[in-house]
């Protein structure tokens, strides 16, 4: 029985661990996404989505016919969507799981009711008499992630109006608002107007995002951008008015009697011109809606049928004064394509008369939005949809051609789902153009070519009157009239290209067009600006203006009272100047007066800082004078040391010979080793210099009597030896003769206190070169206190 349980142990041991073998090489095997789109760990969303395009266009199937590139494709394409999804993401930066069924990233179950413990309906956690409004449920209903708001939501608000409503489970300001948030939505959805709400507790980096500091809170989303909500009162009349103020003023125009022709004509900017005509001031919500969502495609015109300035515009285009009405043109102002009168038009109505017709006949492909809405790419599509576009110049030199080509798709018997009518300008899309160099393409005269986009990036094309192709054709088509010699051929080339057995006969890889009509830089500037404008407007609170109102106050104040004193200092000077006490040459050279270069008074209570806690690096020059040559030697020391004076390991000082002659010679005294007490002179120390190492212990001296040799120590005993002869009274200031010998002494030449410190400036140099001699001592003494 023991040698079956052990039996049995031993197998389950080995499950084990061929289980966690089993593991490992699953996790080994499986695909890094990082390194399969060739990023680090640390990538930023921008960085994985530029590497998956390169990657993609390498690897496609169709591009590339090496064996294995398709399974290749495929895990690029399973490695961008494990790492553009933010969860996806993080749960494989934690456990390495890129499985879309793992335990991981099942939805949890919500435990946001507050009734859910509760036995009986109306019963909750705080009581029986404790109801909570259960249409709470409408936040749960539209609760969206951040990640549907950043790639959904902000995306699609381009186009559409987004109104987000932030709340929280436990929040009780929500449950009494959601009886008008209700009221919002039955009001203003059927506008256009998108609802949608975010838990703040599951999603608080929205919330910081957004600028929504508090819950609730509700937030407008508009053409990318987020504008709060700050009004208490969730009526939808300041609803309304809150949205008017951030929709774009230029969304309609403003059409009258003395304009409408301007507006009409104004067609080359490649929009429909719609008018609306109002018996009211104020335009509807639901037509400045319409009008941002087809922004791109249409231009709006708003005519106030009570105005005296559009008479005219009544009488002209046969309107109804006490009706709303619209009416489309496109590229012929003198006649509308739709037409519709009511009291009320509806935005589905308005939706579905403007879908249709929201491009002009013959129009411009101008940015690389437009060449997919008029010519999309379609190659899972069992029928190619041509897309014929005419190569011309932005001159009216063209205009006869473009006209002519305006002509022909307004007489065309295809249908938009086959055959599409564009032009394009060759100076604004020279990268297009010159992808298709193929068949008869002349840069010197107009030409057409139909094209077919497979995907966004190939396109199969074939030029109109290829000499190789049509020469049969050309040779047939009568020579009188060049508009039916264009429009036989275009219709032989349609006719032979939509059969399914016919291929077109050059392809090319095409870039994305320029968009011709993004915002230059000082109309982003501008746009910027008024959005700024809008901003501080709406979040700069009362307060913070009188806060900003109090601190210019302030700043005006002391500029004033600057100003005025000022004015009387200068009153001053001329009052001065008046009596002769001041001179012009006075007020414009005040900085005369040399700047003062600090001399420290060597004491006890400074001898410390000066000498014993230098710093390592650091010297102390020091001068040494007694009270009658102070004031003629401090100027010509402080002369000497100016040009030292930036250095920042240098301190200056003087000394009265009177207060540290005990301790001057007790360093003499320690620097020649002798254990005799020394007698020296106070007088023959005046306009001697010292360089004290604190943190070495040496000292490095100067005296214009004696200038340094390499004899060191027994010109030191020498100056000692004369020091010490008290029966002498030499002139102040001698110290030793300049030239002697170690036999004999030499004659004592004077030297005035005025020439002491002459040499100097030469001996500094020599110091600072390292070139003096030092003199050591084993400490340093005490400086006297009396």
């Amino acid at each position: 029985m023991p040698a079956k349980l052990y039996r049995t142990a031993y197998y389950c041991t080995i499950r084990i661990l061929l289980l966690y073998a089993t593991t490992d090489v699953c996790k080994c095997a499986s695909n890094d996404p990082y390194a399969a789109l060739g990023v680090n760990s640390l990538a930023t969303t921008q960085e994985i989505r530029k590497a998956y395009k390169q990657m993609a266009k390498e690897w496609h199937p169709d591009k590339n016919q090496i064996p294995g590139a398709e399974a290749k494709f495929v895990e690029i394409k399973k490695s961008y969507e494990l790492l553009s999804d933010y969860n996806r993401r993080r749960i494989y930066d934690r456990h390495g799981i890129i499985d879309e069924d793992s335990h991981f990233l099942q939805k949890k179950h919500d435990y946001s009711e507050y009734d859910r413990f509760a036995s009986d309906q109306d019963e909750n956690i705080f009581g029986k008499h404790f109801i909570i409004d259960q249409d709470i449920v409408l936040y749960h209903k539209l609760s969206v992630t951040a990640n549907y708001f950043e790639n959904t939501i902000l995306l699609k608000s381009a186009k559409q109006l987004h109104i987000i409503m932030f709340y929280n489970d436990w929040c009780f300001q929500c449950t009494r608002l959601v009886g008008a948030f209700k009221k919002l939505i039955d009001v203003l959805e059927p506008l256009g107007i998108h609802f949608s709400t975010i838990n703040a507790a599951h999603e608080p980096s929205i919330l910081r995002k957004t600028g929504a500091n508090e819950i609730p809170k509700m937030i407008l989303v508009l053409n990318g951008q987020v504008f709060v909500f700050r009004e208490y009162s969730f009526t939808p009349q300041k609803v309304v008015e809150f949205i008017r103020k951030k929709l774009p003023y230029k969304i309609a125009q403003r059409v009258y009697d003395d304009n409408i022709d301007d507006f009409l004509g104004g067609w080359m900017d490649n929009r429909v011109r719609v008018l609306i005509l109002e018996p009211r001031s104020l335009i509807r919500l639901r037509y400045l809606l319409t009008a941002f969502a087809f922004y791109d495609r249409v231009a709006f015109g708003f005519v106030d049928l009570t105005k005296k300035n559009s008479k005219a515009i009544i009488d002209r285009l046969q309107i109804n004064p006490s009706l709303d009405t619209l009416l489309i043109f496109n590229e012929d102002s003198t006649r509308s394509i739709a037409r519709i009168t009511l009291s009320d038009i509806s935005t589905q109505i308005l939706t579905n008369m403007l879908t249709p017709n929201q491009f002009l006949i013959l129009p411009r492909l101008s940015s690389q939005e437009m060449l997919e809405s008029i010519c999309p790419a379609e190659w899972n599509r069992p029928r190619k949809r041509l897309c014929v576009i005419l190569i011309t110049e932005n001159t009216d030199e063209h205009n006869v051609a473009r006209g002519a080509m305006r002509e022909i798709a307004s007489h065309s018997r295809y249908s938009a789902e086959r055959v599409r009518f564009a032009y394009m300008f060759k100076e604004r899309q020279p990268n297009f153009i010159n992808a298709l160099s193929k068949g008869s393409f002349d840069k010197n005269r107009l030409q057409i070519v139909i094209i077919w986009r497979r995907d966004n990036t190939r396109v199969k094309y074939e030029w109109l009157f290829d000499a190789k192709q049509d020469a049969t054709l050309a040779s047939t088509v009568p020579a009188e009239s060049i508009m039916n010699t264009t429009k036989a051929g275009l219709t032989h080339k349609i006719q032979k290209l939509l059969k399914e057995s016919e291929a077109l006969s050059y392809e090319a890889f095409v870039q994305k067009l320029l968009d011709e009509h993004s915002q230059g830089i000082f109309s982003k500037w501008i746009t910027h600006l008024l959005y700024l404008v809008d901003y501080l407007s709406e979040n700069v609170e009362d307060e913070h203006i009188f806060a900003a109102f109090s601190l210019l106050g302030t700043i005006g104040f002391m500029f004033g009272v600057g100003y005025i004193l000022m004015y009387f200092v200068r009153a001053e000077e001329e009052q001065l100047k008046a009596q002769g006490h001041l001179t012009d040459e006075t007020i414009r050279k005040p900085n005369n007066i040399t700047p003062e270069l600090k001399l420290y008074e060597l004491r006890a209570e400074k001898y410390n800082g000066m000498v014993r806690l230098l710093k390592p690096g650091c010297r102390t020059l020091l001068l040494i004078t007694d009270v009658q040559s102070r004031t003629k030697l401090l100027p010509h020391f402080h002369k000497a040391v100016w040009p030292y004076r930036k250095t920042k390991t240098l301190l200056f000082g003087h000394m009265l010979i009177e207060k540290g002659l005990s301790w001057y010679t007790e360093l003499l005294r320690l620097s020649l080793c002798s254990t005799e007490k020394l007698q020296v002179n106070p007088r023959n120390c005046v306009g001697t210099v010292i360089a004290l190492n604190g943190h070495r212990k040496y000292f490095c001296m100067y005296h214009a009597k004696h200038p340094e040799s390499v004899r060191g120590t027994k010109r030191l005993l020498k100056i000692t030896k004369q020091l010490l002869n008290l029966n002498d009274d030499p002139e102040v200031g001698t110290f030793l003769g300049s030239s002697f010998s170690e036999e004999s002494d030499a004659e004592i030449n004077i030297l005035l206190e005025d020439n002491l410190l002459d040499s100097l400036e030469n001996w500094l140099e020599r110091l600072f070169d390292g070139t003096t001699h030092k003199y050591y001592v084993n400490y340093w003494p005490d400086f006297p206190t009396k």
